[in-house]
């Protein structure tokens, strides 16, 4: 389940929060599949719902999935998401279903003095308490943050955000431009969607645990990032399967206006 939902994490870089970056509240659902072939078989949907008001930014995700390797062997596999993001903190409730049974977690993230911390409870177990690496960004902030890179020029770079779904801890992501030709074309069953207009990019990247300083990669993600946050053309490949995310539908979003601080 780790693997599949992590394709909804490919974003964040090491500078400084830049306005000219701007993540827009969209809705993007998107047909999961259990490899890269024009004919690889549907194994669940995922749905990003992103939205913004003056106090911050509000995510929910959903994401569903049954895999079966063989006629025997099968797979149940679903993750919820609630979140809250402002500029200090980050707070989250978290649902993991693997064949009917559920995983509650539940967590926040605040900056305290000169240190970010994290408070992290898995069910009835006593929270798990930590201290992220500067300069770990959280998740809208890091996609900002990686269009911004992007927009320079940055070819490749790395970086440190906090992920809630897939280790609950901070990821290292090696981020590297690719040549469009390389990118993952549409398959012959998918329905047309309006994409965003503006830039857009293909990236390559690499994931590792960030907080223990382990650079080997659990997986890694190609994905198409268009400059509005919008992400389509998803791979997730973890060395024993790859998935793949292809927008089904998008709905983009007014931001909200509101008064300079």
């Amino acid at each position: 389940m780790r693997s599949i939902v992590s394709f909804l994490f490919a974003a964040s870089v090491l500078s400084p929060l830049s306005a000219a970056a701007e993540v827009q509240p969209h809705r993007a659902e998107y047909t999961l599949r259990l490899g890269a072939a024009a004919n690889a078989a549907r194994i669940g949907t995922a749905v990003h719902d992103l939205t913004q008001d003056c106090g911050g930014w509000h995510l929910k995700r959903d994401i569903k999935t049954e895999i079966a390797l063989t006629a025997s062997w099968k797979m149940s596999l679903a993750s919820k998401l609630d979140s809250e993001e402002t500029r200090n903190a980050f707070r989250y409730g978290l649902v993991q279903t693997q064949n009917g049974n559920p995983r509650d977690v539940k967590g926040r993230v605040q900056k305290q003095g000169g240190d970010l911390k994290a408070e992290i409870v898995f069910g009835t177990s006593p929270p798990a308490q930590f201290v992220l690496p500067p300069p770990t960004l959280l998740p809208v902030a890091a996609i900002n943050h990686l269009i911004e890179r992007l927009t320079a020029k940055a070819a490749s770079f790395p970086a440190l955000m906090f992920d809630p779904e897939v280790i609950g801890d901070v990821f290292l992501i090696e981020v590297t431009e690719q040549d469009r030709a390389t990118l993952r074309g549409a398959r012959p069953a998918d329905k047309q969607v309006a994409l965003p207009q503006g830039k857009s990019w293909p990236v390559f990247m690499s994931f590792s645990r960030g907080r223990n300083q382990d650079t080997k990669p659990i997986f890694s993600v190609t994905a198409l990032v268009f400059e509005n946050g919008v992400l389509d053309r998803l791979t997730v490949d973890t060395g024993l399967l790859s998935v793949t995310a292809d927008l089904a539908s998008l709905e983009m979003r007014k931001a909200p206006v509101c008064p300079r601080a």
